[in-house]
């Protein structure tokens, strides 16, 4: 069954539909990765999500294997503390890094993470990746929703700016997302640049808000995929526990 495919609203932007069918990713195109790791989690009384295990795996080394083996990504980068030694799982390079200042909001952690991503391809002498995804690491199931992604991406053309998932509820889920890697730099820059006087950082701003100029298409995404993890609730209810 091929998943519904809708326009995300956007003002002053043309409405774009897309009628192609997605397909399985081909492999040809570059995709980097980042994964927001370093929030408060205040509704776990500050207990990292990414530590959090379910069947011997941290909710981070879930997210870290969903984007490397549904997505092939060449470069992922973890914004948020390293975890323990004994919690951390290296797949191929990933890279750690941080807003400044900490807790600046999910933009702001965006922001940092294409900065150490593009300072990786330059100093590999690389080209930018054609999409970033973008997740968080609190979404155990969330390989299928990257699998899904990951095939719009590779039925896109220029025109498009990315995709984000929809779940069965119909809510947007921004931190389940593949961006065209130019399209989102040239959000962050606008929110950052000191020229633009309507500019206003990125520090707490809302991924919707950094968006909201981009030309995006809604893809629905499998049940379940992109449920987090945000309470004690929703720990027990996994059988997820803490290290």
């Amino acid at each position: 069954m091929v998943p519904l495919r809708f326009p995300l609203a956007r003002q002053n932007r043309p409405s774009t539909r897309r009628d192609a069918p997605i397909v399985s990713y081909s492999g040809r195109m570059q995709v980097d990765a980042i994964i927001l790791a370093g929030g408060r989690s205040s509704r776990l009384g500050g207990e990292p999500k990414g530590g959090l295990l379910l069947d011997g795996e941290s909710l981070l080394q879930r997210t870290l294997a969903a984007a490397v083996s549904a997505a092939s990504c060449r470069t992922v980068v973890v914004v948020g503390d390293e975890p323990p030694a004994a919690q951390a799982q290296r797949v191929r390079d990933v890279i750690y890094a941080r807003e400044s200042p900490n807790f600046g909001g999910p933009a702001s952690a965006i922001g940092a993470g294409m900065a150490a991503a593009r300072s990786t391809a330059r100093a590999g002498m690389v080209a930018d990746s054609d999409f970033t995804l973008v997740l968080a690491c609190d979404m155990p199931d969330i390989a299928a929703a990257v699998e899904t992604l990951i095939g719009a991406g590779a039925a896109a053309d220029d025109v498009l700016d990315g995709f984000i998932g929809v779940d069965v509820a119909g809510h947007d889920q921004y931190l389940a997302a593949l961006y065209r890697t130019a399209s989102l730099s040239r959000a962050v820059n606008r929110c950052e640049s000191a020229a633009d006087p309507t500019a206003s950082g990125l520090m707490g701003l809302s991924v919707r808000a950094l968006v909201a100029d981009l030309a995006l298409v809604r893809v629905s995404v499998p049940a379940g995929s992109t449920a987090d993890i945000d309470t004690w609730d929703d720990v027990d209810r996994r059988g997820i526990r803490r290290p």
